[in-house]
């Protein structure tokens, strides 16, 4: 009997310190991404993911993540602020009036010095430069450079390598302390030089002439279904990189390079994901995978023809959005939801997932509910902002299926308002994707009620409802701007920065996106 119960306690002893292993976390970030890219967003994309896929049919696919906005032409810059400190994007600690909305604890808040503290290790890699620096640094390991290359040790493949150094350290170390692993890609951001297999595989080439048109493949991605030759206005950011000068692209817009230019974004992100599935086999043998966290999402969309536009300065729902998938314990298997996020929300919620105490800096919500299935949105409202060209910029809210997005640029000289039913239109069709000649390049013809409802009398009612709605977020968001047709709020936009005389000047090297 004596023997029995010894043997019971020894038992007894050892379960608290199994139910009480704390989960762990990966996090998955990349460079420059639309959730169209994906199948699991858009069925018909030649896109082959299947590890990606296999997060989707493991966890939770999010169908509106969205990230805030920028106030900077480098979209990723606040984007990974945000990411980092969970704070809106007029209260960054980099904004334009930080000095009255940012506290300056925000530093000692981030994500890595958060879990540092609750016992956490923390690894990251990622590409370097336009994200935040000081909270990079907080993680205990780091392996940061910009790979954007075709190979495996200047592509996506060398991220890999470090989270699996990390994993194998770990293991020939008996390390049990949970850990967090900001495991972040520069690629598919341009220049989008894929492995030539893969660039075989997609029939594309890294077009390197400005001066002719790459090749126009069968097997390469189709135009987008909402592919314009050209943007109906201008988009207000004059000399914009990523609109005239991402290789390979340019200013051209025509099928062939929209089309070469998607096989080589394929090409990056299948890369990628086999590099996560990698990493996911060595946590399986670890015996980690169960009981780790994994978020796989991007900084931004991003257009590659859609709209006529290339880049990510735009607020339309291909580059506001971004993909967003979570696997781990207690996720429901290829579950899905809108959930109405931000990617400011994830530091809250991984806190709330792993019982860390959330930082009060935080203005994130925590999305956890979404994750186990209490609910299908953390917000009803969702608002965006590109002001990093000319101002006060663009403006977008969405509630429901109706969406507003409004341009002030140029000093007064594009005010445009768009209106869209997401339900009905949720391409976000202009009139110009009703030309019979950009019908035949994508074989799509919209139907007659797609288009920017912005000009019909039948939706005055709700014009008006949405444009109210937009002044209350940029409100209550502290957005320092209004638009022409906003009352001004006594505000005192911030200060533009002065053009420095070109006489004598070096030229500055251009920053790495």
């Amino acid at each position: 009997m004596k023997t029995f119960l010894s043997l019971a306690l020894v038992l007894l002893a050892f379960v608290p310190c199994f139910a009480d292993k704390r989960p762990n976390i990966l996090f998955i970030i990349v460079d420059d991404q639309s959730p169209l890219d994906l199948d699991i967003y858009r069925p018909d994309s030649k896109q082959e993911t299947p590890h990606i896929d296999r997060l989707a049919a493991e966890g939770m696919v999010l169908d509106a993540a969205h990230h805030m906005g920028s106030f900077s032409g480098a979209v990723c810059t606040p984007s990974r602020h945000m990411v980092m400190c969970g704070r809106t994007v007029w209260h960054l600690p980099i904004a334009p009036k930080a000095m009255e909305t940012c506290p300056p604890e925000v530093i000692d808040n981030v994500m890595a010095e958060v879990f540092n503290r609750a016992g956490y290790d923390t690894m990251r890699t990622c590409k370097r430069g336009n994200s935040y620096r000081g909270a990079n640094e907080k993680f205990t390991v780091v392996h940061d450079a910009t790979k954007r290359g075709g190979t495996a040790e200047t592509g996506s493949a060398w991220h890999g390598e470090r989270v699996l150094e990390y994993l194998n350290e770990r293991s020939s170390n008996k390390d049990e302390d949970p850990f967090l692993i900001y495991f972040g890609f520069s690629h598919p951001h341009d220049v989008r030089d894929g492995t030539p297999e893969l660039l075989a595989k997609y029939e594309a080439t890294n077009h390197t002439d400005k001066n002719s048109l790459p090749k126009e493949r069968d097997g390469q991605p189709v135009l987008p279904n909402n592919w314009l030759p050209a943007h109906p206005f201008h988009h207000g950011h004059p000399g914009l990189r990523d609109e005239v000068s991402v290789s390979g692209v340019w200013e051209n817009r025509d099928p062939a390079t929209i089309r070469n230019e998607l096989g080589r974004e394929y090409a990056c992100n299948e890369y990628i994901d086999i590099q996560i599935g990698r990493v996911l086999a060595k946590l399986e043998e670890m015996g980690e995978l169960d009981n780790t966290y994994i978020f796989y999402t991007a900084d931004h969309g991003m257009a590659i023809g859609r709209h006529g536009l290339q880049g990510k300065q735009n607020l339309y729902e291909h580059t506001w959005k971004v993909p967003f998938v979570v696997k781990g314990p207690g996720i429901k298997a290829s579950s899905r939801a809108p959930g109405n996020i931000y990617l400011l929300d994830v530091l809250s919620t991984m806190c709330d997932l792993t019982g860390v105490d959330i930082p009060e800096t935080s203005e994130g919500i925590s999305f956890k509910p979404v994750l186990l299935g209490e609910k299908e949105v953390t917000r009803d409202v969702l608002y965006g902002v590109y002001n990093g060209g000319t101002k006060p910029g663009m403006r977008s809210v969405k509630k429901g299926d109706w969406k507003l997005i409004k341009y002030d640029v140029l000093d007064g000289e594009v005010r445009e308002t768009q209106l869209f039913h997401l339900g009905d239109n949720p391409d976000e069709y202009l009139k110009e994707h009703h030309d019979p000649a950009v019908a035949k390049l994508t074989g799509v013809k919209p139907q007659p009620h797609q288009v920017n409802l912005a000009g019909d009398p039948k939706h005055a009612e709700k014009l008006a409802e949405m444009e109210a709605l937009l002044l209350s977020e940029m409100r209550r968001l502290n957005d320092p701007w209004r638009l022409w047709d906003q009352p001004d709020d006594g505000l005192t936009p911030p200060a533009r920065k002065p053009k420095s005389a070109k006489k004598n000047k070096p030229k500055p090297k251009k920053p790495k996106a």
